[in-house]
């Protein structure tokens, strides 16, 4: 009787990124570990490691770490898998959890099944620039409300009321309205406002700029009413390369905007939205998706399918109603970049006539 042959499985590393150290661990073609350990936590240092290591495939989980990590390992001839925390749950939610355990199970998982790591895609360096211009704009604007909160909140309990304005105009309008001694205590956040207001303006001219010059795609996706600069950048650079999707309709759930599914026999409940995907270009299709179905939005195919939605009027039907038209104009979005059409509004639906006076 012969002895069955061993299937040979691709050198494998896995690599538990940690802030300080990681931790690595390597399969043979056999499956088993041949090496362990921890190195430092730096390009040099990672740089040497892949360096000594001969061409493998290298697993890492998606971190703040992961992109630098993965383009040295790259760079150097491994093939690099980069693993979605949020879909390994017997990784990140184990009972045996430790880093060497966790570099085992990545490499392990790798070896025989790359497919359920859910890889995640390295995005090209325009477009990561991009998304960090984003996230530092939104950290301005939510530092701003911030205090502008905080502003509100001790004026009222020193008993005065500021009147609403405009979040540009809050820092001036709160100055005349306070009396001497609250804007003595709060001048320190007024002119914080004042150095925030300005650096977002900064960071407005300069999304404009990157519409136009660097990602001119983006101008496509403006024809759209509701959609700025800053939705329409930051569309473009979550998403990079349109072609990686073969069906617009699949742009919806990239963004988090699809419903979970949890069919099991005659049973598929409604559940909420799965909120997966960049979470910053998800409210900024809501908020757009609230515009178009508001009293300023335009007559179109995208106000006229929420409206239907909307129609019983209750808080619950208006709320399905922009999450809606948030996923269609998702998908609206990716029509256009990829076929680089003139929107048409009313494209499905036809104009409503106008009534004799």
């Amino acid at each position: 009787m012969t002895q069955p042959t061993v299937n040979q499985l691709p050198r494998t590393i896995g690599f538990d990124l940690g802030a300080k150290s990681s931790t690595f661990c390597v399969l043979g073609s056999a499956g088993k570990e041949i090496e362990g350990g921890s190195i430092p936590m730096s390009p040099e240092r990672v740089r040497q490691f892949f360096t000594e290591q001969q061409p493998s495939r290298v697993i890492i989980e998606a971190s703040g770490s992961s992109r630098w990590t993965a383009k040295i390992g790259m760079e150097l001839g491994h093939e690099v898998i980069i693993a979605n925390p949020r879909k390994i749950h017997h990784i990140t939610k184990s009972y045996t959890k430790s880093d060497g355990n966790d570099a085992f199970r990545l490499a392990d998982l790798g070896q025989v099944r790359p497919r359920l790591l859910s890889p995640v895609r390295l995005r090209s360096d325009k477009a990561h620039d991009g998304r960090m211009h984003q996230r530092v704009r939104a950290q301005l604007v939510a530092t701003r409300t911030a205090l502008i909160n905080c502003v509100r909140g001790c004026a009222r309990s020193l008993g005065h009321a500021l009147p609403s304005c405009s979040t540009r105009a809050f820092a001036k309008r709160a100055r005349a309205a306070l009396p001497a001694q609250a804007l003595t205590i709060l001048t320190p956040l007024l002119e914080q406002l004042e150095v925030l207001g300005s650096h977002i303006s900064d960071c407005d001219r300069q999304t404009e700029r990157l519409g136009k010059d660097v990602f001119p795609e983006a101008g496509i996706l403006r024809q759209v009413a509701g959609v700025g600069p800053v939705l329409s950048l930051a569309f473009v650079c979550s998403i990079d390369d349109p072609s990686v999707f073969k069906d617009s309709r699949s742009v919806g759930a990239f963004f988090g905007l699809a419903p979970k599914s949890r069919q099991s026999g005659d049973s598929s409940p409604q559940l909420r939205i799965s909120k997966q995907g960049d979470a910053e270009t998800r409210r900024l299709l809501v908020s757009a998706a609230t515009y178009i179905l508001g009293p300023f939005g335009p007559d179109c195919d995208l106000r006229r399918y929420g409206k239907r939605i909307a129609a019983a009027g209750s808080q619950v039907a208006r709320a399905k109603a922009r999450i809606a038209v948030a996923r269609k104009l998702a998908i609206l979005l990716h029509r256009l970049w990829i076929g680089g059409e003139v929107y048409q509004p009313l494209k499905t639906s036809k104009p409503t006539k106008a009534r004799a006076n």
